[in-house]
């Protein structure tokens, strides 16, 4: 195989592996308990970059440390995933945890109307023909764009560096030794990330949409909350479990 071919196979590779992570179990149920606080599922769709951002960080930070002293960084690396793995259960735990506490202090969504630039509340009795319809649809218009405009999601973020320094991420890690050149192994880690960032977002925005729905009725935005940090509790204690006794309560 000629080298320019090696090349391109190594950058798709990286791309389609990044997409495929993004899909990871424990990836879904943790962005799936920051999904539900926003109630939109246009800004979950942030949530979703942000978590792909941050999970990008740490293995460009590893990574290109492998790059410059190969397999000897893998080895320490492979070491302490199991301990950052288990962490990730710990966190899913807590994420979990918080939907329900969130749901026990029966937190309230408040809904803005946005006019002329600027957010405000209002309640209306009735809404009027002609100029109120015609305001109205500016408003969700506005609205509309307000959620499009991209957000940093701090919290989604810090998710995400945190799976990123865990173990499910070392098998992306292990084939950085076998490219010869380190900027293909570079453009390698970006496009593994940039999949991750674009699979995750059109996660969250699948996800989001079920909140968006159920969060007009209070009945069923708590029956959708519990499914969702029900979830995430149980996939967490389940992960640490496998770590720390040995199980196979997590087949995959």
């Amino acid at each position: 195989m000629a080298v320019t071919d090696g090349v391109w196979v190594a950058l798709a590779l990286g791309f389609l592996l990044g997409l495929k992570h993004a899909t990871d179990a424990d990836h879904v149920v943790a962005v799936s308990t920051i999904a539900r606080e926003f109630g939109s599922a246009w800004r979950g769709l942030w949530v979703g970059v942000s978590w792909g951002l941050g999970h990008t960080t740490p293995l460009l930070i590893v990574g290109g440390v492998i790059l410059l002293v190969k397999e000897a960084v893998i080895e320490r690396y492979a070491q302490i995933a199991p301990v950052l793995e288990f962490g990730v259960g710990i966190m899913l735990v807590l994420l979990g945890v918080e939907v329900f506490w969130n749901l026990r202090k029966g937190r309230l969504h408040v809904h803005h109307h946005s006019h002329a630039g600027s957010e405000h509340m209002h309640i209306h009795a009735s809404h009027e023909s002609g100029s109120e319809a015609a305001e109205q649809l500016r408003a969700n218009a506005a609205r509309f764009t307000g959620e499009l405009r991209p957000r940093f999601r701090l919290k989604s973020y810090l998710i995400g560096v945190v799976h990123g320094l865990a173990g499910s991420a070392a098998v992306m890690l292990v084939l950085l030794p076998e490219i010869e050149s380190a900027w293909v192994g570079l453009g390698y880690l970006v496009l593994f990330g940039l999949g991750t960032v674009v699979s995750m977002a059109m996660i969250t925005l699948v996800l989001g949409a079920p909140f968006a729905f159920t969060n007009r009725f209070r009945t069923m935005d708590g029956a959708v909350s519990t499914v969702a940090g029900g979830a995430s509790v149980l996939f967490g204690a389940a992960l640490m479990a496998d770590l720390a006794l040995g199980t196979s309560l997590i087949p995959f």
